[in-house]
């Protein structure tokens, strides 16, 4: 194999290419070698058809086969024999090609720019502190109360109002059909929420204990089964009992049953959630005001497919005409990723950070904690997704690598009321119309008891 750089512009280079006929010959030979024991063809015993006559029936589909292989193997030799950190797919051009003779092809590649990193020190940003005020702990105490409510039985006269609690079994038809989910054993709904389905619950008002009734209902257009969506259906329901609510105290004994120590405990676990909401949200605030001085105080040539599979990226939700009239910003938005992505990444290297797998499990399982009645579901989207275990590599990298600017730089600590939070948040929340809001793009290298408890 030759290779030689028949141009050099900027960040793209072009390389010549070129494989002598001999040793696709080889590979063709080596190719139907192995086909013999592959191929069947009539008159000739398995494993004994002479390669001539399968080059002379295949001839064509295996030389493609041939080259496809060669033009994978030598784009990466050539590649690495003149050291290039290629940006993206690099594009090739065939120049010659055909059996009997050289395979002749240029390799179009657009590479990585060299970045030079500034000194971040003397870079300045702000991290927020919150102080929750008892009047929200308070408000989110009441929440909770009323995601947990008890009840109680009401009497076997008294019929259901709104806010009561109505538990029954029932057997539903579609078009005089069961069907999957058809029955249903000690339902219980809080009526008013209208949790089951539209409609359905004050179809329930004024019934009793041991009532027998039947109620029409229409399944919902995103059913599962789409033979069953916006199926008119008729349930016949057992009414096993009526609850009406149970005024709750909030005292120790609530905060127990809220898997807290007491009150007192479980009002602190509540302020360190809220706390840790805000906080999260602040810290993207703080990170964009460190990654706005990195990307002013930096230049660095960016690789224009990059820039266009950003673009594509960004705007692949889009209608044609919001893309075109949003076209400036969204290439400024990419150019934006791409360079901060860069630079981020040659800190990280600089400094040799990077992120082990048992730190992506870990990450997992913490994911996993803070949904609970959901566990299955959360492993089972990285067993079979690998691509998000690769995210969640390059997320966690990205933060390791913004954490350690933190500490290098003059970060101020401010401490602020939760109003103050609101706006600053409110603020940088503001959409940008036509364009996703900025992030990086990095190459990839317990959640409180109250969220639990909240979901009971």
């Amino acid at each position: 194999m030759k290779v030689e750089v028949k141009s050099k512009k900027g960040l793209r280079t072009i390389l010549s290419v070129i494989v002598d006929k001999k040793n696709i010959q080889t590979k063709m030979d080596e190719r139907l070698k192995e086909l013999q024991k592959e191929v069947a063809l009539k008159g000739f015993r398995p494993g004994k058809v002479p390669p001539e006559v399968i080059k002379s029936q295949f001839g064509k589909s295996i030389y493609g086969e041939v080259v496809d292989k060669i033009l994978r193997e030598t784009t990466t030799k050539a590649i690495d024999e003149k050291k290039l950190k290629v940006a993206g797919q690099p594009k090739i051009d065939l120049k010659q090609f055909g059996e009997g003779k050289d395979l002749n092809y240029e390799l179009q590649i657009d590479c990585l720019p060299s970045v030079t990193l500034k000194s971040f020190e003397k870079f300045k940003a702000t991290s927020f502190k919150v102080k929750i005020e008892d009047k929200i702990i308070d408000e989110k105490l009441k929440e909770i109360v009323n995601q947990n409510k008890q009840f109680e039985d009401k009497n076997e006269n008294e019929k259901a109002i709104n806010g009561d609690q109505v538990i029954f079994d029932y057997s539903a038809t579609a078009d005089g059909n069961k069907f999957e989910g058809s029955e249903g054993k000690g339902v219980q709904l809080e009526l008013g929420k209208d949790l089951f389905l539209k409609g359905f619950d004050e179809q329930l008002i004024g019934v009793k204990k041991n009532d027998k009734k039947i109620l029409n209902a229409t399944l919902p257009a995103n059913h599962p089964k789409k033979e069953l969506a916006n199926k008119k259906t008729k349930f016949e329901c057992k009414i096993l009992n009526v609850k009406k609510p149970k005024a709750s105290k909030i005292d120790d004994d609530f905060a127990k049953l809220m898997g807290a120590k007491d009150i007192k405990d479980l009002k602190s676990l509540i302020e360190k959630q809220i706390s840790g909401q805000y906080s999260q949200a602040l810290n993207a605030v703080t990170k964009k005001e460190i990654l706005d001085q990195i990307e002013k105080n930096h230049h660095v040539d960016l690789p224009q497919n990059l820039i266009d599979q950003e673009i594509s990226i960004i705007t692949q939700n889009l209608k044609p005409e919001v893309k075109e009239k949003h076209k400036f910003n969204n290439e400024k938005l990419a150019k934006s990723r791409i360079k901060l992505g860069l630079l981020l990444n040659e800190y990280g290297e600089k400094n040799n950070l990077k992120v082990s797998d048992d730190e992506v499990r870990n990450e997992i399982q913490k994911q996993i904690k803070g949904m609970p009645g959901q566990e299955k579901m959360v492993l089972d989207y990285y067993q079979k997704n690998p691509s998000a275990s690769q995210s969640l590599k390059g997320s966690l990298y990205e933060e390791k690598i913004i954490e350690l600017i933190k500490s290098k730089i003059n970060l101020t600590s401010k401490e602020i009321s939760s109003k103050d939070a609101e706006k600053i948040i409110a603020e940088f929340n503001k959409p940008n119309i036509g364009t996703e809001k900025s992030k990086t793009t990095l190459p990839a290298k317990n959640k409180s008891k109250l969220k639990k408890i909240s979901k009971k």
